[in-house]
């Protein structure tokens, strides 16, 4: 997916003192001064050569008062911070760091960038020769941990010169909010669902599906059987017989996307496979939200790219995030800030609520994608009565994620009695979970127990088989 205009504006500040006195000696210089003690040992045997450590450190003091009074000002350099692409989970972010010196001398700089713990774990120390009017550039990379705006800090700037007595100690205000969206997909993958859908919108114009949907194709003189509904009377009355519209299959439906952000999808899980995590690749843990986010962001650029109106519902005890079914690379942009601003609510979600309003948004039949989780209670969830409201007027892609150590716990075998309980836990809760999801599946909806893992793969093909089918 392109990120171009995604990615942050670069920003560029001067430098500022640090504190009232912003310079020290550096190790070099201590050292030094540590070295003219050596002469305090001769000094034991002949007293007067004791005065030399005096005469020594005197002249690496001087030298150091000399080399600190020489360094560029903190005003004199320009510090600038700027992103290569766009700050995304899963994806490495790109960072470049400038220094500009506009003194006369070039001096080494270790600059260290503030950034929050949502963007980086640890803060990274660079290192950077500024020439005087030339710019200087540092670049390295960060994965984000976590969705939504963040507060990048300033850039702290230690400089010394070549003979490295004294270093002046700076920071520039390079403060900004910095968004993270959910996970980009990019690559091969991805050009295989867009290639797949292109090649389905070629057979349905060859088949032209006539008398199926209702998307207006032509006019024919009406027969018997036809649906009254379908005569155009405009028609009618200029031919002087009747006429009726002709159908066929719609290009174009409404896709609605809607996100459970409720306490279940706070779970976090292992977003690989088990054989990834058993060849030792590292495996992160990311929120039952996150992963929803992302498959989000794929389907939403699969459905777009064929042709269909999206839109994304993001609900908790209230709507958080909606944006109205649309088209267009705008409308793309306006759904992934929307789906980077989503939060985990620590209550439960009210589904109620959520599809009340989206049969207010949306009368006519439509595909909904409902990515949520079912709650363990002995009564039926809220969920389900949610998802049997939308199934009287739309078709329903009921999508649970499921928690797959509960499934490992399910299928291993007990070697204790505490194993056995936990076990036998595991199944009950799993099969409670199958046996909601059938009674959905039966009552007409189209329902997927996903692994994290194969989340999105999943969703992709399965509105590709919606759009083969043309079942809305």
């Amino acid at each position: 997916m392109r990120t171009q205009g995604l990615h942050p504006d670069p920003v560029r500040a001067a430098c500022e003192p640090r504190r009232r006195w912003g310079f020290g000696l550096t190790p070099r210089a201590i050292g030094l001064l540590l070295v003219g003690f050596l002469w305090l040992l001769p000094g034991f045997w002949q007293g007067n050569l004791s005065y030399l450590m005096v005469v020594w450190d005197g002249l690496v003091l001087a030298a150091a008062v000399l080399d600190g009074m020489r360094l560029p000002k903190e005003r004199e350099l320009t510090a600038q911070r700027a992103w290569r692409n766009a700050p995304a989970l899963d994806s490495e972010t790109e960072i470049e760091l400038t220094i500009e010196n506009r003194s006369g001398r070039a001096v080494d700089c270790r600059v260290v960038d503030d950034l929050p713990p949502a963007l980086t774990a640890t803060a990274e120390t660079l290192r950077v020769r500024s020439i005087p009017r030339v710019a200087a550039t540092v670049g390295y990379s960060i994965q984000p941990m976590e969705r939504g705006d963040c507060e990048a800090g300033w850039l702290y700037v230690r400089y010394r010169s070549r003979l490295g007595l004294v270093e002046r100690w700076a920071m520039a205000p390079l403060a900004q909010r910095v968004r993270v969206y959910p996970a980009l997909r990019q690559g091969e993958e991805q050009q295989i669902f867009l290639a797949r859908s292109r090649q389905l919108e070629m057979q349905l114009r060859r088949a032209q599906q006539r008398g199926l949907g209702r998307d207006f194709e032509s006019l024919r003189e009406y027969r018997e059987g036809d649906d009254l509904r379908d005569v155009c009377w405009t028609a009618t009355a200029r031919r002087g017989v009747p006429i009726a519209r002709q159908y066929q299959t719609e290009r174009s439906q409404a896709v609605w996307i809607v996100v459970d952000c409720g306490r279940l999808m706070r779970a976090r899980v292992a977003a690989a496979s088990g054989a990834n995590a058993a060849q030792g690749v590292a495996v992160r843990r990311h929120s039952k939200l996150d992963l929803a986010c992302t498959t989000a962001v794929a389907l939403a650029q699969l459905a777009l790219y064929s042709g269909d109106r999206v839109g994304l519902l993001a609900y908790g005890q209230g709507v958080q995030q909606r944006v109205l079914p649309g088209r267009g690379a705008a409308h793309q942009r306006q759904m992934i800030e929307a789906l980077a601003l989503a939060r985990a609510e620590a209550s439960e979600a009210d589904h109620l609520r959520a599809t009340a309003a989206l049969n207010r948004w949306q009368p006519r039949r439509g595909l909904i994608l409902w990515m949520t989780d079912v709650a363990e209670t002995a009564m039926r969830p809220e969920v389900i009565e949610g998802a049997m409201q939308l199934m009287r007027r739309h078709l329903l892609l009921f999508v649970a994620m499921a928690q797959p150590e509960v499934r490992q716990m399910a299928d291993r075998e007990p070697r204790n009695a505490e194993e056995m309980f936990e076990s036998a836990a595991a199944q009950q809760m799993a099969g409670r979970r199958e046996l909601l999801l059938a009674r959905l599946h039966e009552q007409g909806a189209l329902t997927m127990d996903a692994h994290p893992a194969t989340l999105t793969a999943r969703v992709l093909n399965q509105y590709l088989s919606v759009k083969e089918r043309a079942m809305v």
